[in-house]
């Protein structure tokens, strides 16, 4: 079985949060909300877990500093999503299946990412979406009229013209370092 491998993008302001605290410090449950992400990616038994921070870097490490076995990478500027995912492209391995979630969406269960998860080690590729009815902050996933997707595109960065956009999860199987560098190159 090809090993799992779990991305979380912990970096961002949190700008509509209104606080000087990263966003994913914010407590649910009296838990941060990255806390809940890790574990999560624990309940799926990843081989590596890796947090890409950049907002209160210190602060970030320093709360979720019990969480043993995770690798985190800095993400000194805040240039996209893409970016974000390649900043974790060395601590990679070069097979195995790449799992990138949200460090603020902590009420994703383990039983929802399981599907991507085998989809991934069936050398697919596997999208998590949801349709918000306002969208307005959030990075979008792009697709043509069939259902297909066609690329992710920052919030700041995206264009009208009647494409239907949604938030998502992503994932990847196989050549995993060179996939996600090649998507690290294209989106944002």
């Amino acid at each position: 079985m090809q090993q799992l491998s779990v991305v979380i993008l912990a970096a961002g302001k949190g700008k509509r949060m209104v606080s000087d605290l990263p966003k994913v410090l914010h407590a649910v449950g009296g838990k941060p909300l990255l806390g809940h992400v890790l574990a999560t990616a624990s309940c799926l038994e990843a081989a590596t877990r890796i947090v890409v921070y950049g907002h209160g870097g210190e602060a970030v490490k320093t709360a979720c500093a019990g969480e043993e076995g995770v690798l985190w990478v800095e993400q000194a500027e805040q240039l996209g999503t893409g970016h974000a995912v390649a900043q974790a492209l060395p601590l990679l391995a070069e097979t195995g299946v790449v799992l990138v979630l949200y460090g603020d969406v902590p009420l994703t269960r383990a039983e929802t990412l399981r599907p991507l998860v085998e989809a991934a080690r069936r050398g697919r590729l596997a999208l998590l979406t949801v349709e918000l009815t306002d969208p307005a902050g959030y990075g979008r996933i792009v697709r043509d009229d069939s259902g297909q997707v066609r690329c992710i595109v920052e919030e700041k960065r995206r264009h009208a013209g009647g494409a239907r956009f949604t938030r998502g999860q992503y994932r990847d199987s196989g050549g995993a370092r060179s996939e996600a560098a090649r998507m690290g190159g294209r989106a944002g």
